[in-house]
């Protein structure tokens, strides 16, 4: 007995399974955790290294060299990128595509240890670290007011301990909260006069801050253990120390310096709205649930919130499940939609019983494909969601073609029970085929490679996980619901005629000529679309709900003036309307993010108003560059976040030499080459920031004849400096140590001290005059390398409404004729680089998915010429696709309509299977070849027409950026979430229209060209077969 027969005769245990399966998928959609991105492994990996003070040239010869040199001989990198900048350098390794994480964070830090020897000993531990999607912020919280420091950095402590507790979160790290700092302010004479060397200062300090176990004691007494506590636990330890001690008196810190606790020299300033802010990022826990964890972090600020002083405020910004909570409801409401879209137009062609039947068909397979990625331990995000929404209207294809089947033999006069069971064995063939072929196509971007892959390889597990759960539906539970409520029509419902059947009769009386038509709209539509079409993207545009302002300077500025610089431009943005939050961050930005320009002195952050409310973020670029054009010694740069993976600036342009003294000159000439395209805006010139840096030459036979060594100078230079470190202590109030720092008072931290100093030796007071000069250099910003070599990189935007693809194009072929001078070698990086390889991979993508569905349709047909014809409507839904582009004004986008295309592929052959499956039936039954034909499409225009219906029903709204709101009453149009998918589901709405058409006029065409006329063949009826 056939599985069928089994699930119809046990129809009890059916109808539990159906229950059970959208019961238990109900709870998993409900539990299962859900992201806004996927938690996407990066395959970089990098090693922080900082040594407080270095200059970029120092640090590039002593930080980075070693590092390179013993990360050469890791495996499977692609490129090892660094670079060098005032205090510390990076380095890092992007590897090849398929890299196992754990593997390669292991070597590195087995590498960066055999390193560790060479570096400088004052040098910080080396950091390594990997890029991960999951540790990423989902939440900002910002503590803001006019309140004093302490008091902001109090509160923003006392916040974050309570955020950390709880369950989801991962960590809380403060921004723009500066470190306590311990700082001993003493007059140089007052050192001079007792004759205190820095070396002894040291000794002391180390030497009165160590806790000794001393062990432990055992007698007739009992056990004690013993130690000797000399830590310093409070300011009160550190004013005792002593500084001079003689026979009879004892000099202590606090008789020749005053000791307070402070904070470290700010490196940069934080804002919210004009007020000074400190911001909380919050990490959540891999797999922990991305709505419930932002929802309690907002419960607990808002508990917190009610103890605040009068004047200090918390805030939320940066908040991912916004963008989540949308998608489940656009996810909802699509389904919703999609079942009363489907509902109504199987009502009209097939009845009640049947629609309600197939309608059901979208939630079991929607619940039990949830159900499926839950028990795989996956995670419900952006892309997840996208594909449940995009296989909305392919989850009723297989039950429309098995209840379409059942219904006609019903007609005919057959038993409900009976016609469903020989409809789920005769179309089981079709159905199976169609799905494996849905399957064939999108299993190839399961193995897209790079950061795009990780990305989008979770729409093809989403869309099998489905589309085989419809099929359980299809065969097993559809003629189960069908034998127990499918009613024979009460009246013969005729077969399709008409001016349909009149058409299909002229295309089969005259095949060629429809044939050579279709080849003519396949040959001229991609040429049309080439000469007036909207050109090549590689991500679509979508409307961001935040922006970025680059505030460039040049010079040599002090964060103070850098603060005033930033803060006119703030107070320009302040009184925008569209702009509801607006962070500044002033001064030094995130040490190596290579995409902030060096010149950059400040960057503010702004979040804008719903969209609904405000004009197009283009709009408001444009009316802040407006705002703020014409300010003296300022440029600012307006920019939008990107869509997609992070490629940078549209035009990147690499410069690399042997000879480092060649790069500028020609950094100069690609700057010019760039500067003659109007397009380009923004343009870095990767030119040093002006400046001076003092080198402070130390005389070492002087130094020598003195006795005073090259690290007695620095610990006096240091004195007027950031200040000499003496030791550190852990108070009670803080999770971190504090640094104690010996320094002159603010008054004294002058060139002119710098001169002025003494340096106490074994022979007396020497000027430091006397063993070191100063020279003023000019200053060096930061230095980067690719694999080991320097590199300059030239970069622009390019105004609003341009062709990245064009203008790089044009550029590529300037730089090809321009000479750079002998051994300087250019490349083009960034977003051409990545379109580059997104387009060779989705070619190899859409090739294997033709040679997966050639495979599945030969093992379903046996025969070449079957094979051909249902392949050839893949080829020409692509005349539909750029058609679809020219109507709606749309570019090519790379990634998008290439996925829509191999999307395509799975699902418009799917009508052909159905159509020529019945073809070949009726040939090896021994009709004429043309009586064939067109009983085929009379008999199978229906369920094809449904099938493609349906299918464009469930991403139709999304392609015209259309969102209905069922449950709100309200319908919104280009709302930012289907800007996402647009060029995606035009390609499947206008391909598989213009695909539908043809398969229902060129196909029969086809089939009177490429088929001969067959015997009839001695077949057994089909109930014999399948039980036997």
């Amino acid at each position: 007995m056939s599985p069928v027969d089994l699930a119809i005769r046990n129809w009890r245990l059916t109808l539990v399974c159906l229950i059970f399966t959208l019961v238990a998928g109900a709870f998993a959609y409900v539990s299962i955790p859900k992201e806004a991105e996927p938690d996407v492994r990066i395959p970089i990996v990098y090693v922080q290294l900082s040594l407080r003070g270095i200059s970029p040239e120092d640090g590039e010869r002593l930080l980075l060299r070693p590092v390179e040199t013993a990360l050469k001989s890791v495996t499977n990198v692609k490129e090892m990128r660094s670079q060098a900048y005032e205090g510390g350098g990076y380095v890092l390794l992007e590897f090849n595509a398929g890299f196992d994480s754990a593997t390669a964070l292991a070597d590195v830090r087995a590498k960066v240890d055999d390193a560790k020897r060479d570096l400088p000993a004052a040098a910080d531990e080396p950091a390594v670290r990997e890029v991960n999607l999951s540790l990423f912020p989902v939440l900002v919280v910002t503590v803001s007011g006019d309140a004093p420091e302490r008091t902001l950095t109090r509160l923003a402590r006392d916040l974050r301990q309570s955020i950390e507790q709880i369950p989801g979160v991962l960590s809380a790290d403060l921004q723009g909260a500066r470190d306590d700092l311990v700082e001993i302010d003493v007059d140089p004479m007052l050192l001079q006069s007792y004759g205190v060397s820095l070396d002894q200062l040291l000794a002391i300090a180390s030497g009165s801050n160590q806790l000794v176990a001393a062990g432990t004691l055992e007698g007739a007494q009992g056990r004690y253990a013993v130690k000797i506590p000399s830590l310093i636990e409070g300011l009160a330890d550190i004013a005792d120390l002593p500084i001079v001690a003689g026979p009879n008196a004892v000099v202590r810190a606090l008789e020749v310096a005053s000791v307070r606790r402070t904070f470290k020299d700010a490196t940069s300033i934080t804002r919210i709205d004009g007020r000074p802010a400190i911001a909380i990022e919050v990490v959540k826990r891999t797999g922990a649930n991305l709505i419930e964890t932002v929802d309690a972090v907002k419960w607990v600020a808002g508990q917190y919130a009610a103890k605040l002083p009068e004047g200090v405020h918390i805030g939320f910004s940066q908040d991912k499940s916004t963008d989540i909570r949308r998608l489940l409801d656009d996810l909802q409401n699509s389904v919703l939609i999609a079942v009363l879209l489907v509902f109504v137009v199987i009502l009209w062609s097939l009845g009640f019983r049947a629609s309600t039947m197939i309608g059901l068909a979208i939630p079991t397979s929607f619940l039990l494909g949830i159900l499926w990625l839950s028990l795989a331990g996956l995670t419900v995000n952006i892309v997840v969601l996208f594909s449940l929404i995009l296989a909305v209207g392919m989850l009723v294809d297989d039950a429309i073609i098995v209840a379409e089947f059942a219904e006609r033999r019903m007609e005919e006069g057959m038993a409900p029970p009976a016609a469903y069971s020989l409809a789920a064995k005769r179309m089981a063939g079709p159905v199976f085929a169609a799905t494996a072929t849905r399957v064939a196509a999108f299993s190839p971007l399961l193995f897209w490679p790079g950061t795009v892959g990780e990305f989008m390889k979770y729409m093809p597990i989403t869309l099998i996980a489905t589309l085989s759960a419809s099929l359980i539906f299809s065969l097993i539970f559809t003629p189960t619901l069908g034998s127990l409520f499918g009613r024979p029509p009460k009246h013969e419902v005729k077969k399709v005629d008409g001016l349909y059947m009149r058409l299909v009769g002229r295309a089969v009386d005259h095949p060629k000529t429809v044939l050579a038509l279709a080849v003519a709209l396949l040959l001229i539509v991609p040429q049309v679309y080439g000469r007036v079409g909207s050109g090549v993207i590689f991500f679509p545009e979508v409307e961001p709900d935040y922006g970025l302002v680059h505030v460039h300077a040049r010079g040599n500025l002090s964060l103070e003036e850098k603060n005033l610089a930033v803060a006119a431009v703030e107070k320009r943005l302040l009184g925008m309307p569209e702009l509801k939050q607006i962070y500044t961050r002033v001064g030094e930005q995130k040490g190596g993010s290579g995409d902030v320009a060096e010149d950059v002195i400040g960057v503010i952050q702004f979040e804008m108003v719903d969209w609904r409310e405000r004009r197009p973020a283009k709009a408001v670029l444009e009316d802040i560059r407006a705002r703020t054009a014409g300010m003296p010694g300022l440029e600012v740069e307006p920019r939008k976040p990107e869509a997609g993976p992070p490629t940078g600036k549209p035009i990147q342009i690499q410069i690399s030499a042997s000879d480092p003294e060649k790069l500028p000159a020609a950094a100069a000439k690609v700057t010019a080459l760039l500067a003659a395209h109007p397009e380009a805006v923004d343009i870095d010139d990767a030119k040093p920031i002006p400046g001076i840096d003092w080198r402070l030459e130390v005389k070492r036979s002087e130094a020598a004849k003195y006795g005073v060594s090259v690290g007695t100078v620095g610990a006096a230079v240091q004195l007027v400096t950031n200040g000499l470190k003496l030791t550190e202590y852990r108070p009670s109030d803080t999770t971190d140590s504090v640094d104690i720092v010996l320094r002159f008072p603010p008054e004294r931290r002058t060139l002119a001290t710098l001169d002025e100093l003494r340096i106490n030796g074994p022979s007396g007071s020497v000027p430091i005059g006397n063993v070191m000069e100063r020279k003023p250099a000019p200053r060096v910003g930061r230095l980067s390398r690719v694999d080991g070599e320097r590199v300059l990189t030239v970069s622009a935007n390019l105004r609003e409404g341009t062709q990245a693809a064009d203008v790089q194009q044009a550029v590529t072929k300037e730089l090809a004729g321009l000479d750079l001078g002998p051994g300087v070698r250019w490349k083009l990086k960034g977003e051409d680089e990545e379109r580059r390889k997104a387009s060779a991979f989705l070619g190899k993508a859409f090739g294997t998915a033709m040679f997966l569905i050639f495979a599945v349709l030969l093992a379903q047909f046996g025969r070449f010429t079957s094979v051909g014809l249902v392949l050839s409507a893949v080829v020409f839904s692509t005349i539909g696709v750029f058609l679809g582009l020219m109507a709606e004004g749309l570019a090519f986008s790379v990634v998008m309509s290439g996925i829509g295309i191999i999307a395509l592929a799975g699902v418009v052959v799917n009508n052909n299977i159905v159509l020529i499956d019945t073809f070949d039936r009726l040939m090896d039954e021994g009709w004429d070849k043309r009586a064939a034909a067109l009983e085929t499409c009379r008999e199978r225009a229906r369920p094809v027409v449904l099938t493609a219906v349906t299918a464009i029903l469930g991403v139709l709204p999304i392609a015209f950026g259309v969102n209905p709101d069922l449950l709100l009453h309200e319908t919104t149009i280009g709302a930012p979430s289907t800007q996402w998918w647009i060029h995606l589901s035009n390609a499947i709405v206008f391909g598989l229209a213009f695909a539908t058409v043809l398969t229902l006029v060129v196909t029969p065409s086809a089939l009177m060209v490429f088929t001969r006329r067959r015997k009839p063949i001695e077949t057994p009826s089909v109930e014999a077969t399948l039980s036997s």
